[in-house]
Parts: C-alpha cells; structure tokens; sequence
C-alpha cells in the first residue's frame, strides 16, 4: 500500500497521523521537519514534499515564527513569535487544504515543542 492510498492530501491529524507515523517506520523512512520563516518558505517546502510525493512537517521556531509575524513587532512576552506561528499555521491549513499533498502538524519549536504524538506541548530546558 502506498502512501497516498490512505491519507488525503491537507494536514495530516489524529489517526491519520499515527498511521503515517507507522507507515514510515515499517517502510524505515523518517519525516523532515523543515523550519519556515515565511509564507515563501512554506510554500516552497509544501512544493517540493508534493513534487517528491512526501509527507513533511512544518516547523515554526520562536525567531522564525516572530520573523513571520513581521520584524517590526516587538516580540515581548513572546507576543510576535505567536502571532507569527498562529498565522503559519494558518497558512500551511489553507494551502495544503486539496493543494499539496499529506503535510504533517504544523508545529513551534525551540522554547516550546509539540510533540507529534500527543500534540501536548513542553518546554524545552
């Protein structure tokens, strides 16, 4: 069975994504993780996992995500690298949405962390 068998194209959730994550590591692949820092940037990532016919993952890190946001908001409290994540995450929803192909949770990084399993999120020390 192909991977395009059982997954739509759009995010890729819930059981849809545990079975992907079984998928892989039966078939002994892993899933890039690609941080993203711009509406660019994911599209660019969302093309090349749908010319490849690969899942990915998008990452947002607190400095890609605030730089997303727009350099000129400050960033106290973390206000500009949640804004800028939230709008990511947006962004890869709707273009994945019928457009590219099975992408992975969008998730944000380096302070605090998703993980793909449980989508609880811990700080990182």
């Amino acid at each position: 069975m192909g991977l395009l068998e059982f997954l739509k194209p759009g995010v890729v959730y819930g059981e849809d994504l545990l079975k992907l994550f079984k998928y892989a590591q039966e078939k002994g692949f892993a899933i890039p993780s690609m941080n993203c820092t711009s509406s660019s940037t994911i599209n660019s990532v969302l093309e090349t996992a749908r010319e490849m016919k690969a899942p990915i993952a998008v990452q947002f890190s607190e400095g890609g995500a605030a730089f997303y946001a727009g350099k000129g908001i400050s960033n106290a409290g973390e206000a500009a690298s949640i804004m800028g994540a939230i709008a990511g995450a947006k962004h890869v929803h709707r273009s994945c949405k019928g457009i590219w192909g099975p992408c992975g949770p969008p998730y944000r990084s380096l302070h605090e962390e998703a993980s793909p399993l449980t989508g609880r999120h811990h700080r990182r020390r």
